[in-house]
């Protein structure tokens, strides 16, 4: 049977993007690092198609880019979303309950670490420490940091997103 592969307009505009990018570099499996970071500047990850472009385009097996996309944790799976959310595990933040903070995390926004919400509001992941033990638990929100972040206070960050989205939405229609 043959199966039609459709294409979306995401797709083609991310190996579009792609290929723009592989114009300042030769076909040399040595440019492998700096083309994965030129177009994870672009898109703000790797997703597949690119992956696939980048092999292409280096005449290397797609699963070598993807073992050092994959490797290295500069590299992003998921597209950002437009909120990022770092749960510190640090020992400080381990010791005051990070992991149940992360937990907290995971069941409100419905997804893992390392994932995007579908609606690509928030995206989730650990830091090993931010430097600020005395308020551990700590999550830092957009960059900046909120210490003693248990559950009820994942609650109410979030409800703060959802506060500021209303009343943006109020602005725009009248």
């Amino acid at each position: 049977m043959n199966k039609k592969v459709s294409t979306t307009e995401e797709q083609v505009k991310i190996r579009q993007e792609t290929k723009q990018i592989f114009k300042r570099f030769g076909k040399k499996r040595g440019n492998l690092m700096p083309i994965l970071q030129k177009v994870q500047g672009k898109l703000g990850y790797l997703p597949q198609e690119a992956m696939l472009e980048i092999a292409d385009f280096l005449e290397i097996p797609g699963i070598d880019v993807y073992s050092v996309i994959t490797f290295y944790n500069q590299f992003r799976l998921n597209p950002p979303g437009r909120h990022s959310i770092r749960v510190c595990l640090g020992t400080a933040c381990h010791m005051k309950g990070g992991y149940i903070t992360l937990d907290a995390w995971k069941r409100r926004l419905d997804i893992d670490r390392g994932e995007t919400t579908p609606d690509r509001e928030f995206d989730l992941d650990s830091v090993a420490c931010v430097g600020c033990c005395v308020m551990a638990p700590v999550t830092v929100v957009d960059g900046k940091p909120q210490g003693k972040v248990e559950p009820t206070k994942v609650d109410g960050l979030l409800l703060a997103f959802e506060h500021e989205q209303e009343k943006k939405s109020k602005n725009e229609n009248g």
